[in-house]
């Protein structure tokens, strides 16, 4: 099951699919029974929005850090650039980690992608424009026999069906960041490592990033409220939602977080004592959870 279609801003292809408004009546239902019963499951190719791993990570009872290992592979979206997550298939397979003779044991808390099949949601961009559009495309599967099952529905009540509602509202500023980041091109320059391992842990690594905002470092630099702190270290949603501006203030210089007066020197001098315990210590790698 290739749906990479249905998850990643970028195109999968050269060939521009044909695509629909949420209007458009598809036929498909699937089902224990039929046929087909887990032949998607069985070789998958799923992105996973930041959404996606604090469901399926909180479902686990796992931290994102033990989830991304353990479940899922990091790959670019372009040469040298920002990363996503996919699931990991079985060890020496292509099936999903989750699948079983009943389905899928996560069910109810499946990625986007999932929810979606067969239809794949497009974000796109026009250069000229600041905001997002959304469009839908039908994927058709030879395997799949969903197709012919005699039952017509819209894409946009399909998406109600399936719980898309939420799931895209809550993944609508991570498909907007990745579509800024590839329409923004050579203009932002070419990240550093530090960006990109920033922009890894802000977007997946949610556990990783609640240290750092609790950092004194990070403290040190801006100006967070008590009770915008607690929410922080008890809400995931609402650290998804702060990581998203700390990205774009950090990319983009969009600023929406305060800075104290003195933070410049003090991060300064932070990097200078950070660098000359890395050189003492013979390494050469900064993490960003620890500035």
């Amino acid at each position: 099951m290739d749906i990479n279609i249905g998850e990643s801003p970028f195109e999968a292809s050269p060939v521009t699919p044909k695509t629909f408004d949420e209007d458009h009546v598809i036929k498909f239902r699937c089902y224990k029974g039929i046929e087909c019963f887990n032949a998607c499951c069985s070789n998958i190719d799923i992105t996973l929005t930041p959404y996606d791993i604090i469901r399926l990570k909180q479902r686990l009872g796992l931290t994102a850090s033990e989830f991304l290992k353990k479940y899922t592979i990091p790959f670019e979206f372009a040469a040298n650039s920002i990363a996503g997550v996919k699931y990991k298939p079985v060890e020496g397979g292509t099936a999903c980690q989750f699948m079983t003779e009943e389905g899928c044991s996560v069910y109810e808390d499946r990625p986007t992608a999932c929810r979606y099949y067969p239809v794949g949601l497009l974000s796109m961009r026009r250069a000229d424009e600041n905001f997002d559009r959304a469009s839908y495309a039908l994927v058709e599967e030879d395997h799949c026999k969903g197709h012919l099952e005699d039952r017509e529905i819209t894409i946009g009540e399909y998406r109600k069906e399936q719980g898309l509602i939420e799931y895209d509202e809550q993944g609508r500023a991570w498909r907007q960041l990745i579509l800024k980041m590839k329409s923004a091109g050579p203009s932002i320059g070419k990240l550093s490592k530090t960006s990109l391992q920033f922009f890894f842990m802000a977007c997946y690594d949610m556990d990783r990033f609640r240290a750092f905002v609790d950092s004194e470092g990070f403290n040190q630099s801006f100006v967070i409220d008590d009770a915008t702190r607690k929410e922080l270290m008890e809400d995931d949603l609402a650290l998804l939602k702060f990581g998203d501006r700390m990205i774009r203030q950090v990319m983009f210089a969009e600023e929406s977080i305060e800075k104290k007066a003195d933070a410049e020197e003090k991060l300064i001098q932070r990097r200078r004592e950070q660098r000359a315990l890395r050189e003492e210590m013979g390494m050469d790698s900064e993490d960003p959870a620890s500035s």
